[in-house]
């Protein structure tokens, strides 16, 4: 133990001298690297391309963080269980019916691994399918029905596509890329059809961004013990996207089927502390959500000046009608704002999402601008 110490000594002592040392000048090109933020979008880009809310994290959850962040040596069990705690509290469900996890993400693909393997998923075909798409890799497979001539998900035609073989049936609601809502007694009806067939995992990201959260929710339908899943995340209302944080509520039995598949330890430190700070964070969350459907009008109304029209939207992002997607994609990022080009072969749709009212007002500026240029 003596000559390791010394050896640390003497390797502490070298340090000092070495940092004695001038440091190396460094280039014009390294310096400007250097000076690029290491997260979120690049110096001057107006990033409008992934859903996020820039309005995030509250400033209760940044105080969390900063409080806590010397915690982060240690495992996260304590606070999973108080935001698995405050999460059923609030929602009128027992800890058990709760499954937290690194954002919805993995909640999601952990339900559609265990699932999958008993059956195939049905889905739209389009939607928020990353978790869809995970599970295929896996050798599981998805039926898939296309939306409505309304770019509407079709729910007759998936009541219609559900036989012996399907195990769960995939929605989101509002939908994603698309930003439709799907009416609370339209997809009631559904879940009453098809539930006695097959669980129905419902994804809820956008939730609290639509007119009436509480209407549009099926988390009620969980507590009456239909066979659905819900689930949330901390990414768009909370401005969390980063953080990670996303959570299931289930059936006992189901809620143990989802953590039976994940693989993490159901969230990270400084996400936990960040979410059980701003989980009941009213003023926070009244003021995100004004932001958030402020830059919905602004996208709205540039749309409508460009000559252009666009679906109608209940969360954080605006799916335009466009002759080509991915060449108003393109001159976009020519001016530093970034939206995203075409779903595949869908490419009369550009997907813009809300973000800081100043790079939201860039977007409005060039829109009528490329549109006219473009397609004139």
């Amino acid at each position: 133990m003596l000559t390791n110490r010394r050896s640390f000594l003497a390797g502490a002592g070298v340090a000092t001298g070495l940092g004695a040392l001038p440091l190396p000048t460094l280039s014009a090109a390294t310096a400007a690297a250097a000076a690029e933020p290491d997260f979120g979008p690049k110096l001057g880009q107006a990033l409008l391309s992934r859903n996020e809310n820039p309005y995030g994290p509250a400033p209760s959850a940044l105080r969390a963080i900063a409080d806590t962040s010397k915690m982060g040596c240690y495992y996260n069990d304590r606070g999973h269980a108080k935001l698995t705690a405050m999460i059923a509290e609030r929602f009128g469900v027992k800890p058990t019916q709760v499954v937290i996890g690194e954002g919805s993400t993995e909640v999601l693909s952990a339900a559609a691994l265990a699932w999958g393997r008993k059956g195939a998923i049905l889905a739209p075909e389009l939607f928020w399918d990353t978790t869809v798409q995970y599970a295929e890799r896996q050798g599981i497979k998805a039926i898939r029905v296309p939306l409505m001539a309304d770019m509407g998900v079709d729910l007759g035609g998936m009541a219609a596509a559900l036989d012996d073989t399907v195990s769960m049936v995939h929605i989101c609601n509002p939908n994603n890329p698309t930003g439709m809502l799907i009416p609370s007694a339209d997809l009631r009806a559904f879940i009453g059809k098809v539930s006695p067939k097959a669980t129905v995992l419902v994804d809820e990201a956008y939730n609290e961004l639509t007119d009436k959260p509480e209407d549009n929710a099926m988390i009620d339908l969980v507590k009456a013990g239909a066979d659905v899943i819900v689930c949330r995340t901390f990414s768009k209302i909370y401005g969390m996207a980063g953080l990670r944080v996303g959570y299931a509520i289930a059936s006992e039995e189901n809620a143990a089927k989802i953590r039976s598949h994940q693989m993490s330890f159901g969230g990270n430190l400084a996400g936990l502390a960040a979410a059980i700070a701003s989980l009941n964070d009213t003023p926070f969350l009244e003021q995100s959500r004004a932001a958030v459907l402020e830059g919905r009008e602004m996208i709205n109304a540039a749309v409508a000046k460009a000559g252009l029209t666009a679906l109608p939207s209940q969360t954080n992002f605006v799916f335009v009608k466009v002759p080509d997607a991915n060449a108003l994609r393109d001159a976009m990022a020519s001016k530093g704002i970034l939206i995203r080009g075409a779903y595949g072969k869908l490419n009369g749709y550009s997907r813009v999402s809300t973000g800081k009212m100043e790079d939201v007002a860039r977007y409005a500026a060039a829109l009528p601008e490329l549109s006219a240029k473009l397609w004139a």
